[in-house]
Parts: structure tokens; sequence; C-alpha cells
């Protein structure tokens, strides 16, 4: 994905450079582009980081819910000869 996003930005950047318009234009085009690929990136990590939360909170519930039918199957308390 980084590379995907790394060649997005160059391959931007360089036809932004070689278009037909002024320099202050061309560098305000490709602030702006630059700008809106940050906030996609930013928003693809935090779309990710979700993800990861969600997953680890549902390995959890099992995990404790596995902990818990094993205890009650043995008879052991939470803690003990754990």
């Amino acid at each position: 994905m980084k590379s995907f996003l790394a060649g997005l930005g160059i391959g931007i950047g360089l036809g932004i450079l070689f278009a037909p318009m002024s320099g202050e234009d061309a560098r305000n085009n490709l602030t702006q582009r630059a700008s809106d690929l940050a906030g996609s990136a930013r928003d693809l990590v935090e779309q990710g980081r979700d993800r990861v939360r969600s997953t680890v909170s549902a390995i959890r519930g099992q995990a404790e819910r596995f902990t818990g039918a094993v205890q009650e199957a043995t008879g052991t308390e939470a803690g003990r000869n754990l």
C-alpha cells in the first residue's frame, strides 16, 4: 500500500510539474493534492487501527469465554491453578 501511495504521489507531482500552468498555480495545485493524499493516508491508517482494535477485542472476548468455560468445567476459581 505504501508503494502505491508513493507512486501515486510521484505521478501526480510529475503531472502537475509538466502541465501547462504558471509556477505559482502548479505549486498551489501540488500542495493541495499532497494535502489530499496525506488526508487519505491518515484515513487508511485510522481504518486499519480500528480493524485491529475490533479484532483484538473479539479475540479477548472469545478467550475470556473459553477461560470461563474451562474453569466452570474443571471447578477451579479464576486465577487459581492457571
